[in-house]
């Protein structure tokens, strides 16, 4: 059986500041790099950030640039109004709530 192939989504790369693609400075940093900046932006753990990378390498996305571009447009898509309200250390998801979410971002 062969994977159901996901494609890349770009909504990060439409933003530009004075010409430039700002937040693709932020892709290309070594992992741990890219990993402390997604936590301070996102309030994201560690294991929430494997469980993403590792779902988008499931579901298709083999390449390491294309699968942090849909991290952080899947991030974008899950820190909505209401987490941010509730003012929690990380991002939560409940039981199940992180595939979930993930599939609603894949469908939208």
């Amino acid at each position: 059986m062969q994977k159901e192939s996901v494609r890349p989504i770009f909504p990060i790369l439409t933003e530009k500041k004075n010409g430039r693609l700002e937040d693709m400075k932020y892709i290309n940093l070594p992992d741990r790099l890219f990993f402390e900046w997604c936590r301070q932006q996102y309030a994201l753990n560690r294991g929430v950030y494997n469980a993403i990378d590792n779902w988008f390498y499931q579901n298709g996305i083999d390449h390491i640039l294309y699968r942090r571009i849909n991290l952080l447009a899947f991030l974008e898509f899950a820190a909505s109004p209401a987490q941010a309200a509730r003012k929690t250390k990380f991002i939560k998801f409940g039981s199940g709530g992180l595939t979930k979410k993930l599939q609603e971002f894949i469908a939208d």
